[in-house]
């Protein structure tokens, strides 16, 4: 079993190492200079067809299963999870507060990944034998490259299938069940047993139920979070100028050791930025195209620019908030890591209050990451093993959780992290041949609304 932990160790460092990380920037940056910085010109558009979005119009009602909002707020359920409070944390634990910086650019490139993602799946999804939609890169890869490329996204259907069990199932069920006992006493087994009920109630529902839960869900619990993480703000007001310094300071120059904190390179904080940036918001995994394949849109550039405000309210806002608690509030060099870390940041302001915020906002956080990881996991599995599977696989899905919850999971953390990251081979690739497609449909789509506008402002002549 050692030799096997080290392989894996090896593969690990080098699927999060250097070459991955530069080639999804890499991508991300080819993509905005394709796209011509659509995700900055069109940001506020995105949010205008985000709101027109919690409902579907007439037209789509029978070309998806699920609104264009709710398709979104499946994605974020998945999104945001432990990455936003303890990936941050330990981000800036291990590379400095520059790490933020770099998040920051890593989600700036990233939200084109992520468009372009989404006006693939849509594009190019397909219908299964009950007559709805699926997709994603394993049918972008299929549908769009030719049959001679489906190995590849059988190859991103076998690294999702298995991932998911790891990322998001036990390994979130293992941070519902300890957030709880530490700071409510629960005991593991009480929380990994109330998770699996409640987590199997939704997802026996299928894509419809998680979406109305996570729907629901979602907005709450970010704007919950971001509320508390803005109190602490506000309290430490007169700190956040000399943070934003100290942020861009470091993201160019090494921060020295002090009080806590070991000291870090600027590789480091471009390093650990970067992978956790990635790591929190998906841009470029594949992973959230699968929610944005159901949505009920006859227009993948529409899905597109509402799927991008996923990377953007995942890493510049929420991401952003916990990372600037941190930093203001001084707990950055403090010595601790991961969540509690940022439970240090909040209680700093929040005496007796701020713990329990992150421990309630970790638990629910990973709570919807596991209802939208099944549904990734199971699109993966189906098209690997048809529809036959999908009732064996949520079967499986729920018992894991209790496993997942009591258990030691280093070896599965590790293993789901590698397969996590080698989930974007295919899909990046897929990416790069298919943007004459995205660049060509975007563009149709654009000319056409600008002629609309101009028929629509001439005077008729009589």
């Amino acid at each position: 079993m050692n030799w096997l932990t080290e392989l894996i160790k090896q593969i690990n460092s080098f699927v999060w190492g250097i070459p991955m990380l530069v080639m999804i920037l890499g991508v991300g940056l080819f993509l905005t200079l394709g796209l011509r910085g659509l995700q900055v010109r069109k940001l506020v558009t995105s949010f205008r067809l985000l709101w027109k979005g919690r409902r579907s119009d007439e037209e789509s009602k029978k070309e998806g299963e699920i609104s264009p909002f709710s398709a979104l707020m499946t994605s974020l359920s998945a999104t945001i999870g432990t990455g936003n409070i303890a990936g941050v944390a330990t981000a800036i634990f291990l590379g400095g507060p520059g790490a933020l910086f770099w998040m920051w650019c890593t989600a700036l490139v990233g939200m084109a990944t992520k468009y372009s993602e989404a006006v693939c799946a849509v594009k190019f999804r397909e219908r299964d034998d009950k007559g709805d939609h699926v997709g994603g890169p394993m049918y972008y890869i299929k549908n769009g490259l030719g049959k001679r490329w489906a190995w590849l996204g059988a190859l991103f259907a076998l690294f999702g299938s298995i991932a998911g069990f790891g990322i998001g199932n036990t390994v979130q069920a293992n941070s519902v069940s300890h957030a709880l006992e530490s700071s409510f006493g629960i005991p593991l087994w009480v929380s990994g047993l109330i998770t699996m009920l409640l987590v199997g109630s939704v997802i026996i529902g299928g894509v419809k139920r998680i979406a109305q839960v996570a729907s629901r869900l979602v907005p709450l619990m970010a704007l919950l979070y971001l509320a508390g993480g803005l109190i602490v703000l506000i309290a430490n007001y007169s700190a956040i100028p000399e943070a934003f310094w100290l942020i861009l300071h470091s993201a160019f120059n090494p921060v020295a050791a002090s009080g806590g904190f070991a000291g870090a390179g600027v590789a480091a904080a471009i390093q650990f930025g970067v992978a956790r940036g990635v790591f929190s918001n998906e841009a470029g995994l594949g992973s959230a195209p699968i929610a944005h394949a159901v949505a009920q849109t006859n227009e993948p550039v529409k899905q597109g620019l509402i799927a991008m405000l996923g990377t953007f309210l995942d890493t510049l806002v929420i991401c952003s908030i916990t990372g600037l608690a941190i930093v203001v509030s001084g707990a950055w060099n403090s010595g601790e890591t991961g969540s509690v870390l940022t439970a240090h940041a909040f209680s700093s302001t929040l005496p007796g209050v701020g713990g329990y915020v992150v421990a309630i906002a970790l638990a629910i956080f990973a709570f919807t990451t596991i209802l939208g990881w099944s549904f990734y996991g199971e699109k993966c599995v189906q098209y690997l093993l048809g529809d036959k599977a999908i009732l064996p696989f949520r079967l499986l899905w729920i018992c894991a959780i209790p496993v997942g919850a009591t258990g030691s999971l280093s070896f599965i953390w590790l293993l789901a992290d590698t397969l996590n990251a080698m989930m974007a081979i295919p899909n990046l690739i897929a990416l790069v041949l298919l943007s004459p497609v995205v660049f060509h449909t975007t563009r149709e789509y654009f000319a056409f609304k600008a002629l609309e506008r101009a028929v629509a402002s001439c005077p008729h002549k009589h």
